[in-house]
């Protein structure tokens, strides 16, 4: 996924759940879809951020050749600056790019 991307805002936003959980039916159901989603967002942002430090890892003990790396303070300054795992899900849930489905509710219609 394209974090560069999004259209989700950085800073919280207060958000009338009766209209978001209108089209799933249950506040419930709608706060576990977005949650579940934000940390998949969560699990590959840290991955991603995982595999972008390591190049700049550094294997030897010695104290003496402790610096400053510029570039690893860019990436994760990058990284803070974007928007929460959260926001994001909630703007993918409110534009409909989230593909959910009940189980158990579609067991029930059967």
């Amino acid at each position: 996924m394209d974090f560069k991307k999004t259209n989700a805002p950085t800073n919280t936003i207060t958000r009338d759940m009766n209209s978001l959980s209108a089209e799933v039916g249950n506040v419930y159901e709608t706060v576990e879809i977005i949650g579940k989603r934000a940390n998949q967002i969560s699990v590959e942002m840290k991955n991603e951020l995982e595999k972008k430090l390591q190049e700049f890892a550094s294997y030897n003990d010695n104290l003496e050749e402790v610096f400053e790396n510029r570039e690893q303070i860019e990436i994760s300054r990058f990284y803070e600056k974007l928007p929460k795992p959260s926001l994001i899900a909630i703007q993918e849930f409110i534009d409909h790019k989230i593909y959910y489905r009940n189980p158990t509710a579609e067991l029930k219609k059967q």
